[in-house]
């Protein structure tokens, strides 16, 4: 556990779940103070790092040791060599700390902490309200629960690489600042870029349908900007979108099917490698069958009516009905999921695929749990069609000319989706805002920290 570099000898670190395996060895651990606790004379710290949390014996023989210890006070950053000795039998085993204890020779501090914390980051709840915890962001990422819901969120990232990679999709990095709006609308982030105007990316919609053009499949892992001044516990204004785009399709089914299955790898994946996180939250069990229910628009509002008295005045879907028709889904298909389709022409963006009756598109959203977590569907390849539709949408094609320009090319028939990740990562641990699943959010009153 120690090397020579020159005439002097240095003592490497070892992780605290490397420990166990080191009964009766010299070791250096180096973390943060989860807490320190005097039991007479005797000093106790549980140690955190990365990998788990120990418990550190400082005995006042150690002098040296003993009086750094009791300057020591929670999350101050230390590095502590000593021996690793199984804890006594005598004493309970604590779930948290395990079954070793470290019995500190020396003790160096690294970094202090200069200020009062508002709260203790060790304890599994923290007693605070969620524009505290936000405001206080760098150091409640220190606690295990919630830090936990991140390693839930590179377990989801992660899956949808492999998956769409597997299914030979290649990844793409598409630009976030635009000349044009891609959405239309007034949901836009308008930035001054350099002597003109330009907008952060409401999507990569343009840019991965170029994708299908060079490449037939692609995806990308990337940050979206809605400029929507929402108040509720799903919406932010900066996201992370997991995007995909589809060439030689034969309709906007091959898409949902693609999208089921990249759903259910993915689900999968977090329920093998992610047991221990899940069990920290109200969870529950991932219900989902080999096909997800597909509904189509008009036949879920009649649900509504039918099932839960909730009639609808237009085409559309608001929150409520979403709950209800997942609640649906899953007493009726054992499933959390479920597609709801041919959304009208009014809702959907100027390059969604119409329906042969001209009134709906060959489009769909992804419910789950009573959210929804993805639009997609069919999109126009042909140039004249398309072109029309920006007119009858009530956009300038000159605004869209260099998107137009990949139509001129030969495009083939395709289609995707845009996947909100954080709200699938808030559904699956049952957050009460989605705030809580992303890193530092950024909403409408909120840009730090």
């Amino acid at each position: 556990m120690s090397k020579l570099v020159g005439d002097k000898k240095f003592m490497e670190r070892t992780l605290i779940s490397d420990a166990p395996r080191m009964i009766g060895q010299y070791v250096k651990l180096a973390g943060w103070v989860n807490s320190r606790r005097d039991h007479g004379k005797l000093i106790f710290i549980d140690l955190r790092d990365r990998t788990g949390v120990v418990q550190i014996v400082v005995i006042p023989d150690k002098e040296s040791a003993y009086q750094n210890a009791k300057d020591i006070r929670s999350e101050f950053v230390v590095e502590i060599e000593g021996l690793v000795k199984e804890r006594p039998g005598g004493l309970e085993k604590d779930a948290k700390t395990g079954k070793i204890e470290l019995e500190a020779a020396k003790i160096t501090v690294i970094s202090k902490v200069e200020a009062e914390l508002p709260f203790d980051v060790a304890k599994s709840e923290l007693d605070a309200n969620l524009n505290t915890l936000l405001d206080n962001r760098n150091l409640v990422l220190r606690n295990k629960k919630i830090n936990d819901i991140f390693k839930v969120y590179a377990e989801m990232i992660k899956s949808y690489g492999d998956v769409m990679r597997e299914n030979s999709f290649l990844e793409i990095k598409t630009p976030k600042i635009l000349s044009a709006a891609t959405e239309g609308g007034a949901n836009f982030f308008k930035i001054k870029y350099f002597d003109r105007d330009a907008y952060l990316a409401q999507s990569p919609q343009f840019y991965k349908q170029a994708g299908v053009g060079a490449f037939e499949r692609v995806f990308e892992i990337g940050t979206v900007f809605r400029a929507e001044p929402h108040f509720t516990t799903r919406h932010v204004n900066e996201y992370t979108g997991l995007d995909a785009e589809m060439g030689f399709i034969d309709s906007f089914s091959d898409v949902m099917d693609a999208l089921e299955k990249v759903m259910q790898r993915m689900l999968l994946d977090i329920s093998k490698n992610c047991q221990a996180e899940l069990s920290e939250y109200a969870a529950g069990e991932l219900l989902f069958s080999d096909k997800f229910p597909r509904l189509r628009l008009t036949e879920a509002l009649e649900i509504l009516d039918k099932e839960y008295g909730k009639k609808s005045e237009d085409v559309d879907i608001d929150p409520e009905g979403e709950r209800l028709i997942c609640e649906w889904a899953k007493k009726n298909h054992n499933s959390d999921f479920v597609f709801l389709t041919h959304y009208p022409v009014s809702v959907r963006p100027f390059y969604s695929m119409p329906s042969v009756d001209g009134q709906y598109t060959e489009t769909f959203d992804l419910l789950f749990r009573g959210v929804e977590i993805a639009s997609g569907g069919q999109r126009i390849h042909d140039y004249e069609q398309l072109r029309s539709s920006i007119v009858k949408h009530g956009l300038k094609p000159e605004d869209f000319e260099h998107y137009l320009d990949i139509f001129k090319l030969g495009m083939p028939a395709h289609g995707g989706w845009g996947l909100g990740s954080e709200r699938i990562v808030q559904k699956i641990l049952a957050l009460g805002s989605i705030k809580e699943a992303i890193l530092f959010p950024r909403d409408v009153k909120r840009i730090t920290p």
